[in-house]
């Protein structure tokens, strides 16, 4: 993309880290871009010898929309955890998922631009709707829930 000035790493992989307990390899951020009370954003590059390509579609490798699902979850566990509204020990969890929509298959080695939004909050339930895009096209859109539990 040029003439686009690169973003700047607001957070990087051991301060997220620092707010989710998610880690290798299941931890789905490189380093978040921006982050605001009502907005996270993030990337991951997709490992081009990721073991899940073996077996899924081991001819022409697809990334699980699942996963894709759960990089859109963990920013917003980001989201969640940098706000400061989660009590000591506990840790934000998807209690529902809906309105997905995949449109984009994500293949080995695409970079994965994650958004994820606060809409609301509840009491200790917040409502997100999340979005992962690979060079401007989006692969899924989602609106999930989250609520706090206990980190054992």
């Amino acid at each position: 993309m040029s003439g686009q000035r690169p973003e700047s790493v607001v957070l990087d992989r051991a301060a997220i880290e620092s707010l989710i307990p998610h880690r290798e390899p299941f931890l789905w951020l490189d380093e978040v871009i921006e982050l605001t009370d009502t907005l996270v954003r993030a990337r991951r590059r997709v490992p081009e010898d990721l073991p899940v390509f073996s077996g899924h579609y081991p001819e022409f490798p697809v990334l699980p929309g699942v996963l894709l699902c759960e990089a859109a979850f963990q920013a917003g566990a980001v989201l969640i955890a940098a706000g400061g509204d989660i009590p000591d020990g506990l840790v934000p969890v998807v209690t529902r998922q809906q309105e997905t929509r995949f449109r984009r298959m994500v293949r080995p080695g695409e970079v994965l631009d994650i958004e994820a939004r606060l809409d609301e909050t509840l009491g200790a339930a917040w409502f997100l709707t999340g979005k992962v895009s690979v060079d401007g096209q989006v692969a899924v859109r989602l609106q999930f829930a989250c609520t706090a539990a206990e980190a054992r």
